[in-house]
């Protein structure tokens, strides 16, 4: 069954490829009006998903992103219509040039091919993933995890009718009708017909991906981000930015699980810090130094170990520690965090180029939320996820990200040194 998805699906991805960015746009608008219209359904079909979930002891956060209401289902649908607003990126000349010999060379951007994108819990990946794909001409593979079965089986009817709505082959988005994880492992063995994968979700889906797949695959393992409050900090942005980093989304990948504070001014602003997030509910794990300042001003914590610097809790838990200077900041986050995103708060430019600057991560923020780095907050429309690998995609990767290139060159009879005739 998985094979012939993929030779489906490889067979579609060939005229996908060439297929007009209004046909595209039209299979878009379509999946936007479809879903709308099918809330209902989806919904009856999420429940049965969510009370499965919870009779599994599935935990908050991950019954967080698995539960969808009419809301949701709204703004999934308005993620589409921005996803048609964007520029359609394949065919994009990206560079250009003329050779001595007149050879005429163009660098155009190109679909990748055929994608498999292996998710768990939230189903907004589903429209996400299809949507993106199809718009930059890619055909895409859907294998979402058990506990959100009922509800991408529903959006699979979606996005099949829709597609079919447009003209297109139903077999440009296919999603695996099984939960059985032995068709998971024959998907990631098809490389002749899978171009690239990208698995969504823990650390633990991601690393079995990763290890069984013959294919290439682009993934972040986890999202430990750190927040840095330097000592010219602004004492009200420092607590803001803090707090949304961490509260506002916990179960994200964009969350801050560590916080670190300059020497400087820890015995001013970690108390203030530090009782806000306990005011939201926010267990505190600190290091020695950290612990000092937050028993002194009767604040409750318990010890962290190392290990904690480097967990993703993906929960209302932070880590604290106290360094010197920004340059141990910088190290600290090299050594513990993933790559993803992480902040400096704090009033000295030079401070800030230099932790940008140094700082071996995704995205790096200064002045501004972690919680920023998402597909439609820098503008790409909905996201295919972030990846924190260096080759080919870094950070939040949208339709442009989804493209490759080809070189389409151009002559008039060119030789490398054939004797003419």
């Amino acid at each position: 069954m998985v094979l012939e998805i993929a030779k489906k699906a490889r067979s579609a991805s060939l005229d996908l490829a060439t297929v007009s960015s209004q046909v595209k746009n039209d299979a878009l608008m379509a999946i936007a009006k479809n879903l709308r219209a099918s809330a209902d359904e989806i919904i009856a079909e999420n429940k049965k998903d969510l009370l499965k979930a919870e009779a599994n002891g599935l935990s908050k956060p991950m019954l967080e992103r698995l539960a969808l209401s009419p809301e949701k289902i709204d703004g999934i649908a308005k993620g589409v219509e921005e996803v048609i607003a964007l520029p359609d990126p394949v065919g994009e000349v990206l560079d250009s040039t003329v050779r001595p010999n007149g050879l005429k060379i163009n660098k155009v951007s190109t679909p990748i091919g055929v994608i498999a994108i292996i998710y768990e819990s939230r189903p907004n990946v589903t429209i996400d993933c299809a949507v993106l794909c199809l718009k930059s001409g890619n055909a895409a593979i859907l294998r979402g995890g058990s506990e959100a079965f009922n509800t991408n089986m529903a959006l699979a009817k979606v996005l099949s009718k829709s597609i079919k709505e447009a003209g297109l082959s139903e077999d440009c988005v296919q999603i695996i009708p099984t939960s059985d994880r032995s068709a998971l492992n024959e998907l990631l063995k098809l490389r002749e017909y899978v171009h690239c994968v990208i698995p969504r979700g823990g650390e633990g889906l991601i690393r079995f991906v990763v290890e069984n797949s013959t294919i290439p695959v682009i993934k972040h393992y986890k999202g430990v981000c750190t927040v840095f409050v330097d000592k010219s900090a602004d004492e009200k942005m420092a607590n803001i930015l803090t707090i949304d980093a961490k509260c506002q989304r916990p179960s994200v990948c964009n969350a801050a699980e560590n916080l670190i504070v300059h020497k400087d001014c820890a015995q001013k602003l970690l108390p203030q810090i530090a009782k806000n997030l306990q005011d939201r509910g926010v267990e505190l794990r600190a290091s020695a130094k950290a612990k000092e300042i937050l028993q002194a001003n009767g604040i409750d914590c318990v010890d962290a170990t190392s290990a904690d610097f480097q967990t993703e809790y993906v929960d209302l838990i932070i880590s604290i520690d106290v360094v010197d200077s920004v340059e141990m900041a910088i190290d600290f986050i090299n050594e513990n965090g993933s790559g993803h995103s992480d902040l400096i708060i704090t009033e000295d430019v030079q401070s800030a180029e230099k932790f940008q600057s140094k700082v071996d991560s995704s995205t790096v923020y200064w002045n501004a939320s972690t919680r920023f780095t998402d597909g439609f907050e820098f503008g790409l429309g909905a996201e295919i996820g972030i990846s924190t690998d260096k080759l080919h995609a870094r950070g939040p990767m949208g339709l442009r990200e989804l493209c490759s290139y080809k070189y389409r060159v151009c002559g008039e009879g060119q030789t490398r040194g054939t004797p003419a005739f």
